[in-house]
């Protein structure tokens, strides 16, 4: 109050002048304005300069300039900074000093982006470490907004953990270094795994520097691959291969293990800079064949899964990391070539039989025929000689058929005891493979176990009838069916063939008999058991002109005599009538003589 008591007003000031709009007495508005705009900044439009932040809020920062006005700035174009706050300095770049409403018109964005590429290529050549704005994904890694620019930030780029969910990313604020400059298409690669990478590097060699082998330690699971899984074990990487994860057999690392899960593991090797590192996870627990019960003997009866098929055999395992093989020549009585898919597939349960066992090289061999009696034990009484079944053709030879009659108990049927009447040259005219066949038990080799079988043994032999009917000089009509360098194979009747040599088929105009055709022939020959009728057409018109010469001899002989007999008669007629009395006794003798010739 009393500074206000003592001050007094100005003598000299001018009221009318204020009226009037003058504010002081002697200097005039157009000086006063003149003075006030030297005291502020010289700026120019399209021109970058710093300014401060002074004020911000959700939508919008107000930057002072130095100039009469302030400019307000959108907050989006300061995205890539969440940090931004009062009082800080960022460059704009003027648009417009004044608009139509006075309004200073500045952009960051713009400023941002006219000193963009000198900024990435310092910072390149610095090694600077840079911050971004992860905008959106692309293909392989994001797209990042760095001083207003649009960088490349590879996928392998993001971390140095392998990503599984790249979204997460979007939106985020990180540090980067450039890493890769293309002037020419003004393209920018940024990384933000250099910058990790680098700390790693010394975790990782004072790390690897206390790394023993059989040490345990603990470690995350980082990646799991078909071959194996990667772990984590504080900032350097070993991998357990899929054969270490555990005793039994894996056929996905998921099954054992799953992504971040933290599991103690053992290191087996790793190479002389220690860059490779093996680790194991089964080690950690004894193997199953010591755990294996010690009662367990060869013999003795066991239950397993199929794990891995082979055309020699199936591995079962019995207990996780426990097997035993059953070669295919375990699986059935049969001694058939056949493969092991034929019995078992992989993931089937099933029971066995030890065959081998040998616990200090961990090997175990099982049988499943076992659980089932040899048929050839009681093959004498199952299949006695004489005895009559139905079997499936197995396979052909030149010799004769393999057939099966039950599963390991094969036979033989010859070619020869095919059938009776048929000449068979290969069983496949016969029979064909899968096909069931009527057998007899003709032969039993324990030893070698094989039946020796017929089939034409079923019927009758038709050839104690074809004695009779096929008989030498018969005349039977047959169809020539093959023709032969030696002769022809003749059908005749009743499904019987007869075998005719080339001399024996000239017909009576001296022709040759050709393939097709129907003719008479006579059996000249026939062997009962060698199953053999030889027959011929020429004989037939051959013997037929010879029995009618014979014939016509024989009538002409007998035609003869009784003229000769006749003649005689009459003269001992005549003499008897011409004689005496005292001539009888001669007559008498002379008939008795003639009488006796007649009888001769």
């Amino acid at each position: 109050m009393e500074d206000l008591k003592n001050a007094a007003p100005i003598e000299d000031f001018n009221w009318d002048a204020y009226e009037n709009g003058e504010t002081t007495t002697g200097t005039s508005r157009d000086e006063l304005e003149k003075a006030y705009d030297s005291t502020l900044s010289k700026v120019n439009d399209r021109e970058v300069v710093d300014g401060t932040v002074i004020a911000m809020n959700k939508r919008e920062v107000v930057v002072n300039i130095g100039y009469k006005s302030d400019g307000i700035i959108p907050l989006n174009e300061f995205r890539y900074n969440p940090d931004l706050k009062i009082g800080d300095t960022v460059e704009v770049y003027i648009e417009n000093q004044e608009d139509k409403k006075g309004q200073l018109i500045l952009s960051h964005r713009k400023a941002r982006a006219a000193r963009a590429w000198d900024r990435i290529t310092t910072a390149l050549e610095n090694e600077e470490i840079i911050k971004g704005y992860i905008k959106c994904r692309t293909k392989g890694g994001m797209i990042v907004d760095v001083f207003g620019l649009e960088a490349f930030l590879p996928g392998s780029q993001i971390d140095v953990k392998p990503i599984r969910d790249y979204d997460v990313f979007v939106g985020k604020t990180m540090e980067f270094k450039v890493v890769k400059i293309n002037q020419e298409f003004k393209n920018v690669v940024v990384s933000h795994k250099a910058l990790i990478e680098a700390e790693l590097e010394q975790q990782k060699k004072e790390i690897i520097s206390k790394l023993e082998k059989g040490q345990v330690l603990e470690g995350t699971v980082k990646n799991i691959t078909s071959y194996g899984v990667f772990i984590d074990l504080g900032g350097v990487d070993g991998l357990i291969h899929i054969t270490d994860l555990s005793w039994g057999r894996v056929s996905d690392p998921k099954e054992v293990v799953e992504l971040d899960q933290k599991i103690n593991v053992v290191i087996l090797d790793f190479d002389d800079e220690k860059k490779r590192i093996a680790l194991g996870l089964k080690q950690l627990t004894p193997h199953p064949w010591d755990a294996l019960d010690s009662n367990l003997k060869v013999g003795d009866k066991v239950k397993g899964k199929v794990v891995v098929m082979a055309d020699y055999g199936a591995f079962i395992e019995i207990a996780p990391g426990v097997e035993g093989l059953i070669h295919v020549s375990e699986m059935s009585w049969s001694q058939h070539l056949r493969s092991a898919q034929d019995f078992m597939k992989v993931g089937d349960e099933i029971e066995a039989v030890i065959l081998t066992l040998d616990r200090e090289e961990r090997k175990m061999s099982l049988g499943i025929k076992q659980l089932k009696q040899d048929p050839w034990d009681t093959i004498e009484q199952r299949y006695p000689i004489g005895s009559k079944h139905t079997a499936k053709v197995r396979n052909f030879t030149n010799f004769g058929v393999f057939v099966e009659i039950e599963e390991g108990v094969d036979g033989l049927i010859h070619i020869s005891d095919l059938s009776w009447t048929k000449k068979v040259k290969h069983p496949s005219e016969f029979t064909q493979i899968g096909a069931d066949i009527d057998v007899m038990v003709l032969e039993i080799d324990k030893d070698n176990r094989r039946l020796s079988l017929g089939h034409k043994q079923l019927e009758e032999n038709p050839w104690d009838v074809f004695e009779t009917v096929f008989n030498v000089g018969s005349v039977h009509e047959g169809t020539i069916i093959e023709m032969l360098d030696k002769g022809a194979v003749v059908a005749l009747p009743y499904g019987v063939e007869g075998f005719a040599t080339p001399k024996h088929l000239v017909k009576e105009d001296g022709t040759q008999a050709q393939l097709d055709e129907k003719l008479p022939f006579k059996v000249i020959e026939f062997n009962k058991d060698s199953k053999r009728i030889i027959v011929s057409h020429s004989r037939v018109f051959e013997d037929a002109s010879k029995a009618e010469e014979r014939a016509e001899r024989k009538a002409a002989k007998r035609a003869s005599s009784a003229s000769t007999k006749k003649e005689e008669t009459s003269t001992i007629q005549n003499q008897a009538a011409s004689t005496t009395l005292g001539d009888l006794d001669a007559l008498v003798a002379l008939k008795e003589q003639l009488e006796g010739e007649g009888k001769k």
